[in-house]
């Protein structure tokens, strides 16, 4: 059963401060067909391809703005109130700041081995999100007080490949 939105706001405001330099990787998803998910130890991340196994690549123009999508993992867990958090279909849960002030477009990250930018692909939860997890939960993502927190993620693009896994550093390297 889907959470209120009263909750979800109290719950959101008792998180604590997300890292905003250094965090982690808590879960690396590939999506190889539409509502297919893998969670595979590790994951390789290429400028061509995205995700390994990740139907992004699939497409026939896949736009590579939106290649790699990213949602913070204590936000996620919130959410999803005990359901898996692959569920969400974001390539990467993460424990950072993925705010505007922290993460502005342009800004290049270390994700584990690869070398990775936030583009200004804005990532908006879907009907599926809101079937998912609430409707409250997709109206909090979009409410004017939070919308700069990305609270349904963010895209990034791969400039130099590596590996990535649970556990893995994400690291601000450089910001625009």
């Amino acid at each position: 059963m889907p959470r209120a939105y009263a909750d979800l706001e109290r719950g959101l405001r008792e998180l604590p401060p997300p890292p905003t330099e250094a965090g982690t990787v808590a879960l690396v998803v590939a999506r190889p067909a539409v509502d297919q998910r893998l969670t595979p130890d590790s994951g390789v991340l290429t400028p061509e391809g995205g995700v390994e196994g990740d139907r992004w690549a699939k497409k026939p123009r896949p736009n590579p703005k939106s290649q790699v999508t990213v949602m913070r993992a204590d936000v996620a867990r919130l959410f999803a109130d005990g359901q898996p958090l692959s569920l969400f279909g974001d390539n990467l849960l993460v424990e950072l700041d993925l705010s505007e002030a922290n993460l502005p477009a342009g800004t290049r990250l270390q994700v584990g081995t690869a070398l990775c930018e936030v583009t200004p692909e804005p990532h908006t939860g879907c009907g599926k999100f809101a079937a998912r997890f609430g409707q409250d939960a997709r109206d909090l993502t979009f409410a004017e007080e939070f919308r700069s927190h990305r609270l349904r993620g963010i895209h990034l693009r791969v400039v130099e490949a590596g590996e990535v896994r649970p556990g893995d550093a994400v690291r601000v390297l450089s910001r625009p």
